[in-house]
C-alpha cells in the first residue's frame, strides 16, 4: 500500500499537485483516493466539510468563478438552505456541466467584497431560486446579523435592476427588517403582515406599567397584546427560559394578553394566525379577520413565479 503523505490526507487537491507530491496516476486512481470533480481528489478516509467542498469546486472551476447565491451566504455564516448543489457565478458565456455544482453565467459579475461576492448580491441571486417565505427569513437574518447592509441591497436593486433575482428581491423588501431575533420570528411576522393583522411593533421595548418595561417579539399596542415565539432554545437556554417566565408574569400582572407560538404551531401558519386573531378579538380588535388571499398564497410560492408568473425563466445572472 502506497504511504500517503499527510499533506494529502485531509483536504482536496488537484491531480497536478498530487503528481508533483510524488503520487503516481495509478495510485491516484486506486482505492486510496476518491475523485470529487474532474482532476480534483481527496483521500478516501477524509469526509469533506462544506469548506472542503467549496475549495474543491474552486479547484475545478475557472479562476474567475465566485461562490454565489445560497452557497455564498452559507460561506459567510448563514446556517440555512440546501448545501448542494454549490452555486457559483462566472462572467461570460461559459458552459460547464459539473455534477454537484450549478455555474450561473452573467454578463457582469455582481459586486465583490474583499473575499468574494457581497452578501447583498448573493441574497439577490438567492431570491431568484427561493420561495418567498424563505427569502424573507434569510433576508431578515442577514440584516439582523449584519452580514448584509440594507443600503448595499437598496443600491444594488436600484442600479442593476436587470440582474437575475432583482425583481424577486424587490418584492420581499417590504417584509425585511433587522429587528427579528431569529428566522422563526421573521416567519411569524411575515404571516401576520400577509394576513393583514399588522404590522405590529417588533422587539421594541414598551412600558406596560410605571417602571415596568418589556420587549415582546410582536406587540399590538392598541390591544395591549403580545405574540411570543417559543422555540426549543427557550427551554434549553436556562437564562432565556427564566427571562421568559419573568416577562409572562409581568404580562399577567399588568393586564397584557399574550399568545405563545411554538415551533410546532408555526408549522400550521393559518392556525397560528387565527389564534393571534382570537387573542386580538378578546382585546377589542375591530379590524377584518385574517386575509388568506393572493399575498398569503405568494408566501409559499417560488418568488420567480410570484413576480413573473407567465414569462420564461431568465437564467442570466
Amino acid at each position: 500500500m502506497f504511504p500517503v503523505p499527510n499533506a494529502f490526507r485531509s483536504r482536496p487537491f488537484t491531480r497536478e499537485e498530487a503528481l508533483c507530491g510524488g503520487i503516481s496516476r495509478g495510485v491516484l486512481q486506486g482505492p486510496q483516493f476518491r475523485r470529487l470533480y474532474e482532476s480534483v481528489y481527496c483521500h478516501v478516509d477524509h469526509v469533506p466539510t462544506f469548506e472542503d467542498r467549496l475549495n474543491a469546486a474552486r479547484l475545478t472551476l475557472p479562476d474567475g468563478a465566485r461562490a454565489a447565491g445560497i452557497t455564498r451566504l452559507q460561506e459567510l455564516g448563514l446556517d440555512y438552505g440546501p448545501r448542494s448543489p454549490l452555486h457559483f457565478v462566472v462572467e461570460g458565456d461559459l458552459h460547464l456541466v459539473i455534477d454537484g455544482i450549478y455555474l450561473h453565467r452573467t454578463v457582469k459579475l455582481p459586486p465583490l467584497g474583499e473575499d468574494g461576492v457581497t452578501a447583498a448580491a448573493a441574497f439577490v441571486a438567492y431570491c431568484a431560486e427561493a420561495r418567498t417565505i424563505d427569502a424573507i427569513k434569510v433576508g431578515c437574518d442577514l440584516l439582523r446579523s449584519k452580514l448584509m447592509d440594507r443600503h448595499d441591497l437598496d443600491q444594488l436593486l436600484c442600479e442593476e435592476k436587470w440582474r437575475r433575482g432583482a425583481s424577486e428581491a424587490t418584492y420581499v423588501l417590504p417584509y425585511l427588517t433587522d429587528r427579528c431575533r431569529s428566522m422563526a420570528e421573521a416567519e411569524l411576522l411575515a404571516y401576520v403582515v400577509a394576513a393583514r393583522l399588522g404590522p405590529p411593533q417588533v422587539n421594541t421595548a414598551v412600558e406596560i406599567a410605571r417602571g415596568v418595561r418589556v420587549t415582546p417579539d410582536l406587540w399590538f399596542g392598541e390591544q395591549r397584546a403580545a405574540a411570543e415565539y417559543e422555540g426549543s432554545h427557550h427551554q434549553e437556554d436556562r437564562a432565556q427560559y427564566n427571562a421568559d417566565i419573568d416577562r409572562y408574569r409581568a404580562y399577567r400582572r399588568h393586564d397584557v394578553a399574550y399568545e405563545l407560538v411554538t415551533k410546532e404551531r408555526l408549522r400550521t401558519p393559518r392556525t397560528a394566525v387565527r389564534a393571534l386573531h382570537s387573542m386580538l378579538l378578546s382585546r377589542g380588535y375591530e379590524g377584518p379577520p385574517p386575509e388568506f388571499g393572493p399575498e398569503w398564497d405568494a408566501l409559499f410560492m417560488r418568488l420567480s413565479d410570484v413576480v413573473r408568473p407567465h414569462g420564461p425563466r431568465h437564467r442570466a445572472g
